[in-house]
């Protein structure tokens, strides 16, 4: 691996001639799925994401438990209606300055950027896939430069939640018009982009001029940040391990064993060495049934109930994933997400009772069940067999199907499977964005009811929850929906996911979060002279 610290020496000499190299602290981690732009209006992936927001700020940002607090917007109204949204901007706010070599400041933000940046966002020509953030928005405008206003079409609770989103990021339209705006951006963020090799390295370099301070001291506290593209993720460990990089994330069946024990902890021979942090993720891992499939025995409520019912997914979470996980037996929104509620009741391994369900069915078809196929991935093929082999044991033969995870993901969104593996992470931190995958009107492919489920009494409590003012009644609200879902079981919830990250042990202050975002802007790293 390259040595990145001479690498930074070459840029930040030219700031400093009496500067001393090794006393820099540059946070370097590995992206292995690459980054293909670092323009937000297409931070789609969440490698991406990670990139941008080391660059860019919005209106609003979440804290580490997804509250919505201030940013570039310093303050905001909401109408009576809940249709309007007045911000009021900060006036210490700059655009990085195009000269990289330089730490004067660029020019000063205003609401007139918002007017563009949101502009360029729902722009046809530019075709930014967050254009959707949008899509409930009526107008926006700037009123002078610091207010800016936005009017929806109709009310929606998690709408600030939306704007706290990458795609909302404000740009600078002098520099976005003058072309290769996504290899060469300018933003507001605690980081300034400073070299991109595709395919090798990317480095940003503090933002002297940031305008977040934290008890007195200005953010950030890194010197810069630097992001190499190993493909090989045993190779991107290795590199860990040996402390080339200072931050893993995620984990791997190649290493899992490694780095992990059975229970989920840090393996005792890295403990003096690596941090091991964990944290709910917004994220369901589940199994969808197509409720249109007339001739699959999935067809009957107590099938589907008996799936629910007939494997234990502490079992498999403890022997197929180290315990990365909690089993969901809360319905299907997951643990993290504000308005979770433990006390809810999903369904919990209870073998007799599936078995009673089956043979009720059974009775009604002669005593016998065609297969049921279940259709996944490669990825997930163990927690399918793990199932399949569960439910063979009390009389349900389970066919696995097995498709590239292109081919899965586009038969899953045209209903071309009856039975299927899926998993569903939160765009915007609210329940909403869970529980709209059951709306009737979002029946795919045009949305992402997947699963072709309807309820009336459904969509009446999901179309209150989007004029409800109150969030302890709208959490109530969702909690109801929730609870419709496990009744009438169009799914089977697997796990609650967790986010894992390894950390040397010189790096501190680094944010957990549900929704997986890389905060760096706070993160301390302590140079050793060994």
């Amino acid at each position: 691996m390259r040595n990145f610290i001479l690498l930074f020496f070459v840029f930040f000499l030219s700031c400093s001639e009496n500067k001393d190299i090794s006393h820099l602290k540059i946070f370097k981690y590995n992206e292995i799925s690459g980054i293909n732009s670092l323009d937000p209006a297409f931070s789609k992936d969440l490698a991406s994401v990670w990139a941008t927001s080391q660059l860019f700020n919005g209106l609003v940002q979440l804290d580490s438990n997804l509250i919505i607090e201030p940013c570039i917007a310093k303050s905001w109204t909401v109408s009576e209606n809940k249709l309007q949204y007045d911000f009021l901007l900060r006036d210490d706010v700059f655009f990085h300055n195009p000269d990289k070599l330089s730490s004067s400041k660029g020019r000063k933000v205003n609401a007139f950027d918002f007017e563009y940046s949101f502009s360029r966002l729902i722009d046809n020509d530019v075709a930014s896939p967050g254009r959707w953030v949008m899509s409930n928005v009526k107008d926006f405008k700037a009123i002078n430069d610091s207010i800016f206003t936005i009017q929806l079409i109709s009310p929606f609770p998690a709408f600030l939640g939306l704007l706290s989103m990458q795609y909302c990021s404000v740009v600078p339209k002098e520099i976005v018009e003058t072309g290769n705006f996504h290899l060469n951006p300018i933003g507001t963020g605690p980081f300034k982009f400073q070299l991109w090799q595709e395919g090798e390295k990317l480095i940003f370099r503090k933002n002297q001029n940031y305008f977040e301070h934290e008890n007195g001291q200005q953010l950030p506290f890194l010197d810069g940040v630097s992001i190499t593209f190993l493909r090989d993720k045993q190779a991107a460990f290795l590199q860990f391990i040996l402390g080339n990089l200072d931050f893993l994330s995620g984990i791997d069946a190649s290493y899992k064993d490694e780095i992990l024990s059975k229970e989920g902890g840090l393996n005792f021979k890295y403990s003096d060495r690596i941090n091991l942090h964990t944290q709910d993720y917004l994220n369901t891992e589940y199994l969808g049934f197509y409720l249109k499939d007339s001739l699959s025995p999935i067809k009957y409520l107590k099938i589907r109930q008996a799936i629910n019912h007939g494997f234990d997914r502490k079992k498999m979470l403890k022997y197929l994933r180290n315990n990365i996980g909690t089993p969901a037996v809360n319905g299907f929104v997951p643990r993290g997400m504000p308005s979770f509620d433990d006390n809810l009741i999903g369904f919990d391994y209870d073998k007799e009772k599936a078995q009673k369900l089956i043979e009720e069915v059974k009775l009604l078809n002669d005593g016998n069940l065609d297969p049921i196929i279940l259709s996944t991935n490669s990825s997930y093929l163990d927690l399918c067999e793990f199932i399949q082999n569960e439910l063979s044991k009390i009389g349900l033969e389970i066919e696995i199907n097995v498709s590239p995870p292109a081919t899965h993901r586009q038969m899953v969104a045209t209903s071309k499977l009856s039975f299927f593996r899926a998993s569903w992470i939160a765009d915007y931190p609210d329940a909403e964005n869970y529980l709209s995958l059951f709306y009737s009107k979002n029946h795919s492919p045009n949305g992402p009811n997947y699963t072709h489920f309807k309820s009336p009494k459904f969509d009446a409590l999901y179309n209150k929850s989007l004029s409800e003012k109150n969030d302890s009644i709208r959490f109530n609200l969702y909690n109801q929906m929730d609870q419709i879902i496990i009744e009438n079981a169009p799914i089977v919830p697997l796990y609650y996911d967790n986010v894992l990250r390894f950390t040397q042990k010189n790096i501190s202050a680094l944010s957990n979060n549900a929704n997986n975002m890389l905060v760096l802007k706070r993160v301390k790293k302590y140079i050793t002279n060994d």
